[in-house]
C-alpha cells in the first residue's frame, strides 16, 4: 500500500533514503541528516519517514545514537540532535579552526560595515558558511550558519568557484544554462568570464535583485599553500553606499586573515574537497 503524504508531514530529504543493505554508519548518517533547520525536533515516526528506513531499526540506531549523545530524546520520545555532535565539530580546522582565526578581523569589517560579514569554505560543489556577524537592523540575508550557499550565484561561492580545480569548475559550468534570461545569477557562458576577472581582480562583486535588492562583495583567504581555503563577504543592501567604497575594506581584511592562515599549523589548513 502506497504512504500518501499530507501536506504536513515532513517532506523525505532529497537524496538520502539509504538503499537496502547501506552500513550502520550510512544509515546513522541519514537519520542524522533528516534533522533541519525547519525540523529541528523529530519523532519517531518521523525519522522513520524521512529515512525510509523500518521502524525498528530506526529506533536501534535512534538509541545509540542517544546513547552517545549524538541525539538527545526529549521528554516527550521525540529527538534532537546532542551536544556531542557540536563538540566534534569544534574540531574541525576548516570550520572552527578557520573561524577563530579570521573572528578578529569579521569583528573590526563588521563594526566598520554594520551590515552582513560572512565566512565560507567550499564543501564539493557548494559553499558551507561558517560564520556571520549581522547587525539587528540589516537587511535579511537567506543563510544561516552550518547552511550550504551555491557556488555560481552567491559573492562567496564565486570567489571559492575560481579558486577551486578546473574539474570543479566544468562540474559546475555544465549544470547552468548557457544563458538564463531573466535571471540574476550568470549564466554558463557569462560566469566564466566572470571567473576570470575575480582571479584577475583578486575580488568578487554580485549584485542579486531577488528576492530583494543586495549587493555581496567578495575576496579570497588564501592559505599556507598560496591556494584559496575560504572567502570572506560583506552583504550590502542595494541602497547603501557604492559597494566600490566597500571593495578595499573586504580585500584588506582579507589580506590580513591570509597573513594569520600562513603562520598557522598545516594541520589547521587541509584542502578542500576536491
Amino acid at each position: 500500500m502506497t504512504h500518501a503524504t499530507s501536506p504536513d508531514e515532513p517532506t523525505p530529504p532529497r537524496g538520502r533514503r539509504p538503499p537496502q543493505g547501506d552500513a550502520v554508519i550510512d544509515r546513522a548518517f541519514a537519520l542524522l541528516g533528516a534533522f533541519e533547520p525547519t525540523r529541528r525536533v523529530l519523532s519517531l515516526a518521523d525519522l522513520t519517514h524521512l529515512t525510509s528506513m523500518p521502524r525498528s531499526t530506526t529506533l536501534r540506531l535512534a538509541r545509540k545514537l542517544v546513547e552517545t549523545g549524538a541525539l538527545e530524546r526529549r521528554e516527550d520520545g521525540r529527538y534532537t540532535i546532542g551536544l556531542r555532535l557540536l563538540e566534534i565539530a569544534s574540531l574541525a580546522p576548516r570550520g572552527h579552526g578557520l573561524r577563530a582565526v579570521a573572528m578578529p578581523f569579521m569583528e573590526d569589517l563588521f563594526h566598520v560595515t554594520r551590515q552582513h560579514v560572512l565566512l565560507a569554505v567550499r564543501d564539493g560543489d557548494e559553499a558551507l558558511l561558517i560564520e556571520r556577524l549581522s547587525a539587528h537592523d540589516a537587511d535579511p540575508v537567506l543563510y544561516r550558519v552550518g547552511g550550504r550557499m551555491p557556488l555560481h550565484s552567491t559573492g562567496v561561492g564565486l570567489v571559492l568557484l575560481a579558486g577551486a580545480p578546473p574539474s570543479v569548475q566544468e562540474r559546475i559550468l555544465d549544470g547552468l544554462p548557457a544563458d538564463p534570461a531573466g535571471q540574476d545569477a550568470p549564466g554558463a557562458a557569462e560566469l566564466r568570464r566572470v571567473l576570470a576577472d575575480v582571479r584577475r581582480g583578486g575580488f568578487a562583486t554580485l549584485t542579486l535583485t531577488a528576492p530583494w535588492p543586495r549587493t555581496s562583495v567578495a575576496a579570497p583567504l588564501l592559505g599556507p599553500d598560496g591556494k584559496v581555503c575560504a572567502a570572506l563577504s560583506v552583504v550590502l543592501p542595494r541602497a547603501a553606499a557604492d559597494h566600490k567604497t566597500m571593495t578595499p575594506a573586504v580585500r584588506t581584511c582579507a589580506r590580513a586573515i591570509s597573513r594569520e592562515l600562513r603562520s598557522a599549523p598545516c594541520e589547521d589548513n587541509p584542502k578542500a574537497e576536491s
